[in-house]
């Protein structure tokens, strides 16, 4: 048995001598995060400082933003290093750590799309008990309990890698995973296969039972109303159609690249509302 201790680093196999060409995706993956951090960051700012903007609704929307950035931090700066280096490597530490960052922002971002969902699920079939079930009290512990869960349970994911003995240090990936880090170890793994497919399924379950039962409450709604409240229903939820595909070549990176490019366009230029903040805060 091979001591982990003799890999303090992995190699990423999965990028290709790309020669002169690596400029080319300097720039455009530098141009990307800044795009990403701008946008972003401005939408925050926005929401921040526009006091009729402060109700559930852009709370929540400035917390998804927060983990855009948060994200995209986990994985960008890496790819730019990446990019420009002869040597595709990552320390183990950093490695863990990029895990940690890359899945806590997943379950953070499906976790705060379903409180999202609730929330347009109140405004459109309780509008009455709207405010008097989404206090500013609840909303902040919803986003306390969002960013809490997320991190502890993928903290467990974080020690149960900790503890394993590593015979080799190759992933064919262009950044670390989870999956692909375990797959290396020469040690019991059954205790993190388990935690890992319970984990795995919670992130995803627990956000998709509040956003199937709240678009189902939504549609029944609109179903069951005049056209003309159907219509009003339709515009008060978030425009998430005609997303551009502009990504083809980072497809396996789009879930980590296209969110955080593609969110404030959906949830931020589209809402009337901070159009009309941006142009107070301009003037």
């Amino acid at each position: 048995m091979v001591n982990s201790s003799q890999f303090p680093y992995f190699i990423l196999t999965a990028y290709l001598d790309m020669g002169y060409l690596k400029y080319l995706y300097f720039v455009i993956v530098l141009m990307l995060y800044i795009v990403i951090v701008v946008a972003n960051a401005f939408l925050i700012l926005t929401i921040c400082m526009k006091r009729s903007l402060h109700e559930p609704m852009y709370v929540f929307l400035c917390s998804l933003l927060v983990n855009e950035l948060y994200g995209s931090a986990g994985l960008f700066p890496f790819l730019l290093l990446q990019i420009t280096s002869d040597t595709h490597t990552i320390s183990r530490s950093m490695c863990f750590l990029q895990i940690y960052c890359l899945y806590t922002y997943a379950s953070v971002e499906f976790c705060n799309l379903a409180v999202m969902s609730y929330d347009r699920y109140l405004a459109i079939c309780c509008p009455l008990h709207y405010k008097a079930r989404l206090t500013s009290n609840k909303v902040a512990l919803f986003i306390a309990l969002i960013w809490l869960y997320s991190l502890i349970k993928f903290l467990i994911t974080l020690c149960l890698n900790l503890r394993l003995t590593l015979c080799g240090n190759v992933i064919d990936r262009l950044y670390c995973h989870n999956y692909y880090v375990v797959k290396l170890a020469c040690t019991e793994t059954s205790l993190n296969n388990i935690y890992g497919f319970i984990s795995g399924t919670l992130t995803i379950l627990v956000p998709l039972i509040p956003i199937l039962f709240s678009y189902a409450k939504i549609l029944r709604v609109c179903l069951s109303s005049s056209k003309e409240t159907r219509q009003k229903t339709l515009q008060s939820r978030f425009d998430t159609t005609g997303v551009p595909n502009l990504l083809r070549v980072f497809l396996s990176l789009y879930f980590l690249i296209g969110q955080p490019l593609f969110n404030p366009i959906m949830y931020g230029f589209r809402m009337s509302e901070i159009r009309n903040a941006k142009v107070c805060i301009g003037q």
